[in-house]
């Protein structure tokens, strides 16, 4: 049976829709985590190439980061509210034109301010796609399209590099924007065609004192996180700042009739649990994404060709595992096969953190390898713990939240890569690994107590 049959009583969209929408929201997804991380590589290049000092460089990245991340809950509520088809082909149409302003941006003014742009255009489409795959495909099939959108996050974020590294070795770094341009138009062609156009939205005001706070507290995250690599005052201030407006913004949507996150989506214990689980995973697959070019190019001695093959093991592991482990959570326990998955994840990055002094390349990968097995048999069943965990209602919220964790799970982690290389250059690698196996302990812990946690929403 496939994720295009249709069966008698299905909810959703017919087969030949679903199609449709899963392939606007797959080569979308594919490009927003692309952006995401694929420029990293090409830092250095761009700031020669605009005469920038590197300072200036990193919010080439950092903005798109920054933009995406304030606004990640704004359009998951948003969407509550306008439904999902208006607010990512606006995303998308963003993204899109700003990806064209980036290839075409001539100083670093222009970039930055069209990454901001590119990050704003990516937050609407990456925070609501989950909750759209859920709305599309009927729930027998849930867990399986997550496991393949999951599939795709995972792989390409392990992917980008390589490629980043491949368009830079043979073309510009404009390219590296200009290369989304026609899967973007094929993707809103698509998403135009075949998204639903829905009734019954929240009719309530819109939470805008909420979304500011929102916006602050996100954005104050991520320079917390950002400040910390340079373990300097800067930290101590945006982390002030970061309190103030968490405590704020919780004191406000626990007043409020219509609020920007509802609470009550946390009165659930499976979806926090869940939420929290894939937050801590997050944060051991950033160090460990960050963490092992420095060891395989600092410590080894590879070149950055092989060191970016190092990685491919990984992104192979969760191409095997992850379109089956979706299917097992359909019909078997989602919370027991994340746990499992966790446990292989845990046993890879220990055996990295051992490696030996001098391995061979065949060794780094085999090892690697389970890194992706683990990853990919924990990542879809846990997505499709937390949206089947929450009222169809929510469904836009429970996906802004799994975006936000994996967001700043990904960036917490590579921040305390910085730290470490702040404090203890010449072992920093090896602790990074550690705290990865900690990190990644941590949240099995957190899988393993839902367990025996009942669950309060059906699919």
């Amino acid at each position: 049976m496939t994720l295009f049959s249709d069966r008698p009583g299905d909810d959703g969209l017919p087969g030949y829709a679903r199609a449709r929408v899963m392939a606007a929201v797959m080569m979308t997804t594919l490009m927003g985590v692309f952006d995401g991380t694929m420029i990293n590589i090409a830092l250095p290049s761009m700031a020669g190439a605009m005469q920038v000092p590197g300072s200036v460089a990193i919010w080439f990245a950092n903005g798109y980061l920054l933009s995406a991340a304030m606004t990640l809950a704004i359009f998951a509520a948003l969407a509550a509210r306008v439904g999902y088809r208006p607010v990512f082909l606006a995303g998308l149409t963003a993204f899109t034109l700003a990806s064209l302003g980036c290839a075409l941006a001539t100083t670093s003014e222009m970039l930055i301010g069209m990454r901001v742009l590119q990050g704003v255009g990516g937050a609407a489409t990456l925070s609501i796609a989950p909750a759209i795959l859920r709305a599309v495909f009927p729930g027998r099939l849930l867990g399986r399209v997550l496991g393949l959108h999951a599939l795709l996050i995972a792989a390409s974020t392990a992917v980008a590099p390589i490629l980043g590294g491949t368009i830079l070795d043979t073309l510009s770094w404009q390219w590296l924007f200009a290369i989304n341009l026609i899967p973007a138009a094929a993707a809103l062609w698509l998403a135009w065609k075949a998204l639903p156009r829905a009734s019954g939205f929240d009719k309530r005001p819109f939470d805008a004192v909420g979304a500011v706070l929102s916006a602050l507290l996100l954005g104050a995250m991520v320079m917390t996180a950002n400040s910390f690599q340079q373990v300097n005052q800067a930290a101590a201030y945006w982390g002030l700042l970061a309190t103030a407006c968490a405590i704020a913004f919780v004191w406000h949507i626990r007043r409020i009739p219509a609020p920007l996150l509802p609470p009550v989506i946390f009165s659930n214990g499976r979806f926090t649990l869940a939420a929290l689980t894939s937050l801590a995973s997050f944060v051991s697959q950033g160090i460990t994404f960050v963490a092992l070019p420095f060891l395989f190019q600092s410590v080894y001695g590879y070149s950055p060709a092989i060191s970016a093959l190092l990685f491919t093991p990984w992104p192979i592991g969760i191409v095997l595992i992850a379109p089956h482990a979706g299917r097992w959570a359909d019909t078997l326990s989602a919370p027991l096969i994340s746990t499992l998955g966790l446990l292989i994840f845990a046993a890879g990055l220990t055996l990295l953190a051992t490696l030996p002094a001098s391995p061979s390349a065949l060794n780094i990968c085999l090892r690697s390898l389970v890194c992706g097995i683990g990853f990919g048999c924990f990542q879809s069943p846990n997505n499709r713990e937390m949206l089947s965990n929450v009222a169809r209602e929510y469904a836009s919220y429970a996906s802004g939240v799994l975006s936000i964790v994996r967001t700043f799970g990904q960036c917490l982690g590579a921040a305390a890569v910085g730290v470490l290389m702040a404090v203890a250059s010449v072992h920093a690698v090896h602790y990074a690994l550690w705290i990865a196996v900690a990190a990644s302990a941590g949240a099995m812990l957190f899988s393993v107590s839902r367990l025996r946690s009942p669950r309060r929403a059906s699919v």
